[in-house]
């Protein structure tokens, strides 16, 4: 089986989304990809469990893509041997009253990961340069004080915002969270037969809207916007990944591949030893247990 490499698939230098694979070849069947992405998850448990007991990290972990790129399949797969204890996932929907009446990032700042503990953005604050970028109408409802009508958003609105997120992923780095964000990368073509799945099957009916036509209308214009939005936000402290997503099982092991072996590098994440004196007297303490 092929083992892809962190730099096949993170954004170091200006891109054009056109020229990204939405495929990729591990020159495997599907149920070893499976397989292997069992053991990576293991893995990705056991670095985890010492991240809990050390205490010093967080891992954010951003997942953006069109509609039926696979995320919620993919949080569930890779995921699926951590402890509970130590991840969260959140799926940030439209805003709520309260969440309105905050600025666009407080939600997701309310949301960031403890130190010991990975968190999950489904759908990230890149909405607000993503969908609010290709229907401007929605900033109305944030109630901006220089924002009063549509005409008000130019292009140096947009590249606030860029600002703004930048230097909010640069402050959580600085304060020990460790970020990935992933790109999932999935053709055309793929959407229209992931959408037809929908349709043809009943008991997936229910994940299908008549919004996800009116808003694949709008490919051209969300490619455009994500392609903006990767090139002026991935960083060295918190680097975009392009996901080739068009085969779920692949998306899903390159995704946990690169989390495995970007948190391996960090050797200083170990859990704590015992003080000295409680060392010394470990054998002291299995005694007195057993002569209960």
């Amino acid at each position: 089986m092929k083992e892809p490499h962190i730099d096949e698939f993170k954004i170091t230098e200006h891109i054009e989304l056109k020229s990204l694979s939405t495929t990729y070849n591990l020159d495997e069947e599907k149920k070893k990809i499976e397989k292997e992405l069992n053991k990576l998850s293991k893995k990705l448990a056991d670095i985890q469990n010492a991240m809990y007991a050390h205490g010093k990290y967080a891992v954010l972990m951003c997942i953006q893509g069109m509609d039926t790129a696979g995320k919620d399949s993919l949080i569930r797969e890779v995921f699926k041997e951590f402890n509970v204890r130590g991840i969260v996932s959140h799926s940030f929907k439209k805003p709520t009253d309260l969440e309105l009446k905050h600025d666009y990032l407080w939600r997701h700042y309310i949301a960031l990961p403890a130190r010991g503990k990975f968190a999950i953005f489904n759908r990230t604050h890149y909405e607000n340069v993503l969908v609010t970028r290709v229907h401007p109408n929605y900033l109305m409802y944030e109630n901006m004080p220089d924002i009063n009508s549509v005409e008000d958003v130019d292009e140096a609105f947009w590249e606030r915002r860029f600002n703004e997120i930048n230097n909010f992923e640069k402050h959580v780095s600085d304060n020990g969270t460790i970020i990935f964000k992933f790109f999932l990368n999935l053709s055309k073509d793929e959407q229209k037969n992931r959408l037809l799945r929908r349709l043809n099957k009943p008991e997936k009916n229910w994940k299908f809207s008549s919004d996800d036509l009116k808003e694949r209308k709008l490919w051209d214009e969300y490619q455009a916007c994500y392609e903006d939005a990767i090139n002026k936000t991935s960083k060295f402290h918190a680097p975009w990944y392009n996901i080739p997503a068009d085969d779920k099982p692949t998306a899903r092991y390159i995704v946990a591949k690169i989390l495995y072996d970007t948190l391996k590098t960090y050797d200083d994440i170990k859990e704590p030893e015992l003080p000295d004196d409680e060392k010394a007297n470990i054998d002291q303490y299995k005694q007195q247990l057993e002569n209960e």
